[in-house]
């Protein structure tokens, strides 16, 4: 066999994206309000997740975002979590709400917060940040039928992506197959998460770790297609 058979053979194998490796790292904070996680992709990007249910928190963590970000428009992964209910026709209320922007997350625990922040909701109907994540139209459908909170700017990514790559094949996709395809990394997304109880008062380390990774990913997708900077 030639050379040139021998690179069209190998051109011609798909490549596996490898998963991210990803550890996460309880800090421990004596409160009953909130943790701050580290969650870390592949030994080298350190995601700061907070997870809390105190609008205080949810307040303070906007105040740094935008002494951070002002007078920047902003870019962020949204995503929600609830608990499955398995009766047809019947829908349990957003338990969770996560956003992230570049290597920081809020986990908002939506459901056990006493009230909407203002800060929160300012902050979703701001239209010079934009939104982002899969299936994200039904999303914030959900979020205005649970807690009356608006979202005004908004971009599914299977839209984003099917434009940007000249793919309509994305349309059809979910986060897993944009992870792929736009980073190259492959996410995992066990069904025992997914499909676990997100109105727990107390979450797990693996339901905090897919909360974050889903927000995040979906953060780093549109980052990367917006700026044509894919793999």
């Amino acid at each position: 066999m030639s050379i040139s058979q021998t690179d069209r053979k190998c051109n011609s194998t798909p490549i596996t994206p490898t998963p991210f490796d990803i550890t996460i790292i309880d800090r421990n904070i004596p409160s009953n309000t909130h943790n701050i996680y580290d969650i870390i992709f592949d030994s080298n990007l350190t995601i700061n997740t907070l997870i809390t249910s105190s609008p205080s928190l949810v307040d303070a963590w906007f105040l740094e975002t935008n002494r951070l970000h002002n007078p920047f428009p902003l870019l962020i992964g949204l995503d929600i979590e609830w608990r499955p209910n398995f009766q047809r026709g019947r829908n349990n209320r957003t338990a969770v709400l996560q956003l992230c922007i570049n290597n920081r997350c809020l986990v908002f625990q939506i459901i056990h917060s006493p009230f909407i922040p203002t800060s929160l909701t300012t902050f979703l109907s701001n239209i010079n940040n934009k939104f982002v994540g899969v299936g994200i139209e039904d999303d914030i459908e959900k979020l205005l039928k649970d807690y009356k909170i608006h979202v005004a700017n908004f971009d599914d990514l299977r839209t984003l992506a099917a434009y940007v790559l000249n793919d309509r094949e994305m349309l059809k996709t979910g986060i897993k197959t944009l992870s792929q395809r736009v980073l190259g990394k492959a996410v995992q997304k066990p069904k025992k998460v997914t499909t676990s109880k997100w109105d727990n008062k107390k979450l797990n380390e693996d339901q905090v770790k897919y909360a974050t990774v889903d927000a995040f990913v979906s953060f780093e997708v549109g980052r990367r297609l917006y700026s044509n900077q894919f793999f």
